[in-house]
């Protein structure tokens, strides 16, 4: 590891042959990551049937007076950020809306807040431009993403807006392998050694 940050703000690509069926496919946008471990969101599933304003109802978050742009927000899907705490809520969002007390940047244009107040400006419009909300996340120990990514379980490259907050959930991974210019085509599902 050259750094104490040296994934964070990537993004990880899951290979073909990832061997748990819980990262099948998954781009992965890596939050945080140091000598202490690895925490980072599956930015392209879906937690099944959940909606923001699902998440919001329960909460009791929904507003009286819903904002001008309720319609979309209260539609977001909800996403499978990962297998660990799946109960938890984490925001990943532009870095137009900053927490002092609960925001961590990630990069120049990205930041995640894990606090029931982003979810209530969110509601009422008062939120960042862009956001994702992800129940639960994915977590490495010590070492651990390193020797997967050495395994050839995952590929690394540069995060991108577009990828992270544009493009439909269905093409990301795609999109995340076209950015490494690899046609998901030719990945074999098979490793080798020189």
């Amino acid at each position: 590891m050259t750094g104490t940050h040296f994934l964070s703000g990537q993004l990880l690509i899951a290979m073909p042959g990832m061997s748990d069926p819980r990262f099948d496919r998954s781009v992965i946008y890596m939050c945080a990551h140091s000598e202490q471990g690895a925490m980072g969101l599956i930015v392209n599933k879906t937690a099944p049937l959940m909606r923001f304003g699902d998440l919001l109802a329960q909460l009791d978050l929904l507003p009286h007076t819903p904002p001008d742009h309720a319609p979309d927000i209260l539609a977001m899907p909800v996403l499978y950020g990962g297998p660990v705490e799946p109960e938890r809520g984490f925001v990943l969002h532009s870095s137009d809306y900053l927490s002092e007390e609960a925001s961590l940047p990630v990069s120049d244009s990205i930041a995640i807040t894990a606090t029931v107040d982003i979810l209530r400006d969110l509601a009422v419009g008062k939120g960042p431009t862009r956001a994702l909300l992800a129940l639960g996340y994915s977590g490495w120990a010590p070492g651990q993403i390193e020797d997967e990514i050495q395994r050839n379980g995952w590929l690394t490259c540069e995060a991108d807006d577009e990828i992270i907050f544009r493009l439909d959930f269905a093409a990301r991974y795609v999109a995340a392998l076209r950015k490494l210019k690899i046609d998901p085509a030719m990945l074999s599902t098979e490793s080798g050694r020189a």
